[in-house]
């Protein structure tokens, strides 16, 4: 059964959003992931948000652009947490989805990571769900490490091989 839902308001917004999904993969996280407009099909996405939480999600990861209503509705909507995913735009950079996304009233929060930050709301989602997993919550552990190990790498090859040829 899927823990987390992954709803995007179109299917441009895929190729940031799949990050998330990768996210979840890597940490054994079952997903579903569909494309909903909250504006061209509301009475789908309405149907979507309200039978979530029987479907068994226990996360909704809401990606849009523009307006980006969809995260915000979900919020409103679903019990659970909704993490928002602004989508980058070409007439605001994503700053106008951001806003919409973060600005939400008080009693519906979402929480919201950067412009096409897909991979940290699937980092996010995984945290939120360790709270009850603690297998879940020894893989974060371990993707911590795994990231310190790549800095300290990197570190190691530029003490190496200098500035100019790391550059290369």
């Amino acid at each position: 059964m899927a823990k987390v839902g992954i709803v995007m308001g179109s299917d441009s917004d895929l190729p940031v959003m799949s990050k998330a999904a990768e996210i979840l993969e890597k940490f054994g996280i079952d997903y579903e992931i569909t494309v909903i407009s909250a504006h061209r099909m509301p009475d789908i996405f309405f149907d979507y948000a309200k039978s979530a939480e029987e479907k068994g999600f226990k996360v909704i990861i809401a990606g849009a652009g523009g307006a980006a209503h969809l995260p915000g509705m979900a919020a409103a909507i679903f019990p659970m947490p909704v993490i928002g995913v602004p989508i980058h735009t070409k007439t605001l950079s994503g700053v106008d989805s951001l806003y919409s996304i973060v600005q939400m009233p008080s009693g519906i929060p979402v929480a919201t990571v950067a412009i096409d930050g897909a991979a940290n709301a699937g980092i996010l989602a995984a945290k939120i769900l360790s709270t009850s997993d603690s297998a879940l919550l020894e893989k974060l552990k371990a993707y911590k490490e795994e990231l310190k190990e790549g800095v300290v790498a990197k570190k190691e090859k530029l003490e190496r091989v200098g500035f100019r040829e790391y550059n290369k």
